[in-house]
């Protein structure tokens, strides 16, 4: 093995340096052949502003302040520049790279570890099996990882494959397949997305038809397409401008969905949830608004508030809170309808009406009004009908033997 020592200031013309390759600051290397290459053996130092006029081949390469490199960048081991850029106008690979400021690479970037303290800058496609970035990571092309972990942003609008991602701030890309995510500020995908888990503290943007798992959201959850899930827990906002399916959706305000919704667990919204087309859940507990073209849940259904429907809201157990209101029909097999609140027609075995409370026409097994309450349509009975004192009633009730169907 031998050594060349380049001094600073200098421009030398290389082929194959069989040994270690030393480079004093500003020196200039160039290459040989078409395209030109340097392949050195063994390592190369470069003292401080480099540059390679040429693609390089070497074991290890250490640098201080910037290296560039006008062609690709072959490292069979590690690279470490230290307080300084490096740039590669073709494409780097590398075991390990170490760069203390940024990396940019015009084509395409393969490396197993990556760690870099300010930016990385990739133009083509990205391969790694980890990547640290402090600042921002910024691909054009199509990024593969098993983890990623950036401090401020990371953008691209190609597909990524990536297990883990951990962002501090943003990340935005362009469809794919991800693991779990979990980013401080927002989240968008431009293309439909697989992933495992979302956890972002601020905003999620999902597009196409997305399929995954678990969405935790402190702001705003927006999809403008279908989307399929295991359960989403939103504090703001969802928005989905296609159909929903999944288990559990937990909304600290509010939801529309475009299509229909489908739910094998719970609904659980504070404030107002509308579904343009059919709504079919395990449990509804809605604290504000329900409105959607029709309800079926398998267990029950709570609404605090308003409850509007064209077809009407089929459960088992239906609950509408004190002075809440109902457009549509009611069909349950127990139906709750607490003070004041206003409803028009329901049908169920059993139906209580607290105080003051309202109904167009009753329809039941066994009813019971409390004091104040007035039906001003019809109420008809299998079995009994109980009232308390100043109920009143536009027309006499029926005791049948079998109530109407609709």
């Amino acid at each position: 093995m031998t050594e060349i020592r380049v001094p600073s200031g200098s421009t030398i013309t290389l082929n194959v340096v069989e040994g270690d390759l030393e480079l004093g600051r500003h020196t200039v290397v160039k290459g040989t052949g078409a395209p030109p290459k340097v392949t050195v053996t063994g390592d190369v130092c470069c003292e401080g502003d480099c540059v390679f006029e040429c693609s390089l081949s070497t074991e290890n390469l250490e640098g201080e302040n910037d290296v560039t490199i006008q062609g690709d960048l072959e490292v069979r081991n590690r690279l470490n520049v230290e307080d300084g850029h490096l740039r590669v106008d073709g494409n780097l690979t590398a075991r390990r790279a170490d760069v203390e400021r940024s990396i940019t690479v015009n084509k395409n970037f393969e490396v197993e570890e990556a760690d870099v303290g300010g930016r990385l800058e990739v133009n083509g496609s990205t391969t790694a099996e980890s990547i640290d970035v402090g600042g921002a990571f910024e691909a054009q092309g199509e990024v593969k990882a098993k983890s990623i972990d950036v401090g401020g942003s990371l953008r691209t609008e190609a597909k990524v494959n990536v297990d883990d991602i951990d962002v501090g701030g943003s990340v935005s890309v362009g469809g794919g397949k991800v693991g779990n995510v979990d980013v401080g500020g927002s989240f968008v995908s431009n293309d439909s997305l697989e992933f495992a888990s979302i956890d972002v503290g601020g905003t999620v943007k999902l597009a196409g038809k997305s399929v995954g798992g678990n969405i935790d959201v402190g702001g705003s959850c927006k999809v403008d397409g279908d989307l399929k899930f295991e359960s989403i827990d939103v504090g703001g906002v969802v928005e989905i401008n296609g159909s929903a399916e999944g288990d559990d959706l937990d909304v600290g305000g509010t939801v529309h969905v475009e299509g229909s919704m489908k739910l094998s667990g719970n609904l659980d919204v504070g404030g107002v949830a509308t579904i343009s087309g059919e709504l079919t859940v395990h449990t509804v507990d809605v604290g504000g608004r329900l409105q959607a073209k029709k309800a079926n849940a398998n267990a029950k259904v709570s609404v605090g508030g308003f409850i509007d429907t064209v077809e009407g809201v089929y459960a088992p157990y239906v609950r509408i809170g004190r002075r809440g209101e109902v457009r549509g029909p009611i069909k349950a097999d127990e139906a709750v309808i607490s003070e004041k609140a206003r409803v028009e027609d329901v049908h169920a075995k059993e139906i209580i009406l607290e105080r003051d409370a309202r109904a167009r026409n009753l329809y039941g097994e066994r009813i019971r009004l409390e004091s104040g309450c007035h039906i001003y349509g019809e109420v008809k009975y299998t079995e009994s009908l109980e009232t308390e004192h100043e109920v009143t009633f536009t027309k006499t009730p029926q005791k049948v033997d079998k109530l109407p169907l609709d």
